[in-house]
């Protein structure tokens, strides 16, 4: 059995917008990806164990319950600080100046399995609405750090 088919404007305009609709499709699903340090910006946490579990999955244990919740207003003018610390947040696939003079809710957990620094350690994640927007795992101590959120394997 053999099928001809007969080509006409009508037909190949078709297999253009149908060629260009595919690739549409493919660079909007790859630029959903995201970069590949992106620790799941857009991360949907409706709950307390939404949170944790998203925690977890990133290596962290952390206690049950936050040791902080508290709302901050993302600046509308970044300091200098305040870029240095949204740079760490685009390495990670998040971006806070996007959240500009928006209301948003800082969880902050104890970190119980950090390996490598005997001091208070903690994360944060920044949240607007029930999505992650940002976060860190840092130490209480003056002379501390700061990171991402992915756990460094030590």
């Amino acid at each position: 059995m053999v099928v001809t088919l007969k080509w006409n404007r009508k037909i190949a305009l078709l297999v253009i917008i149908a060629v260009a609709a595919v690739l549409c499709a493919l660079i909007f699903a790859i630029g959903k990806g995201g970069n590949s340090t992106s620790s799941a910006a857009g991360v949907k946490v409706k709950t307390n164990e939404d949170r944790i579990k998203f925690l977890e999955s990133l290596g962290w244990e952390v206690d049950l319950n936050p040791i902080e919740e508290k709302t901050v207003i993302i600046p509308k003018e970044f300091s200098d600080v305040y870029k240095k610390y949204n740079q760490l947040q685009i390495e990670q696939g998040y971006d806070l100046s996007k959240y500009r003079g928006m209301e948003v809710t800082i969880y902050t957990y104890s970190v119980r399995n950090y390996t490598g620094y005997s001091g208070n350690v903690v994360a944060e994640l920044y949240v607007k609405g029930n999505e992650i927007i940002g976060g860190d795992i840092h130490s209480l101590e003056l002379d501390g750090f700061m990171h991402g959120l992915r756990k460094k394997n030590i």
